[in-house]
């Protein structure tokens, strides 16, 4: 069954409701022009307040190393998410998380470009010039479909929601989904019913 993350949540009752509702994942955007943003510390209050089973992931856009390191023991971190210009070489260095290196999605990727990365898993977001991620719009997912041939987990993420997350599934077949801002009342505050729509649906 896919499994589902809930990105950019910045209070405890959004992330209490997701968790309810049955996600698999929660995120946290520690990327500071996001509308999303949230402090290290007010992340590390929310978590501790969550299950252990659920996977706390941390989302970064060109951080240093010392940066990320800091924020990942800090707020207890399980995976890292890499939403930036991030070199291959510079993912490799944190072997103690599984790492997510993230792709905007304007044409197709040759899979010789998405391997360079040989991270725990890909994610493939909608290309914006002005914006990094939180697009809430949805790519042509036709353009990924040959990425069947990787070995690693795929995320698919950008503009998912309950209506169209099964037709997401049978089209690029992604190992997890990621919604963020196309579940949302307003930037970094949940819609409770759509995000509840949408982890049904997904996991329909």
């Amino acid at each position: 069954m896919v499994k589902v993350k809930i990105c950019g949540l910045t209070n405890l009752e959004d992330a209490r409701m997701a968790v309810n509702a049955g996600c698999d994942a929660i995120g946290f955007i520690f990327y500071k022009k996001s509308p999303r943003y949230i402090m290290p510390d007010k992340a590390l209050e929310i978590v501790k307040q969550l299950p252990r089973q659920v996977i706390k992931i941390g989302v970064f856009v060109n951080s240093r190393e010392k940066t990320v390191r800091k924020i990942a023991r800090l707020c207890r971190l399980n995976m890292l998410q890499f939403h930036g210009d991030e070199s291959s070489s510079f993912c490799l260095r944190f072997k103690k998380y599984k790492i997510i290196k993230a792709f905007r999605v304007k044409k197709r990727i040759p899979l010789e470009e998405i391997e360079k990365y040989k991270t725990f898993a890909y994610l493939f977001d909608t290309f914006v010039p002005d914006k990094i991620g939180g697009t809430g719009k949805k790519f042509d997912w036709r353009l990924i479909r040959h990425i069947e041939g990787l070995k690693r987990p795929v995320f698919l993420s950008g503009g998912l929601n309950g209506k169209n997350v099964q037709e997401a599934i049978s089209t690029v077949h992604p190992h997890w989904l990621d919604a963020s801002s196309s579940i949302e009342a307003r930037p970094g505050k949940k819609d409770h019913r759509k995000v509840k729509e949408f982890i049904t649906a997904a996991k329909r």
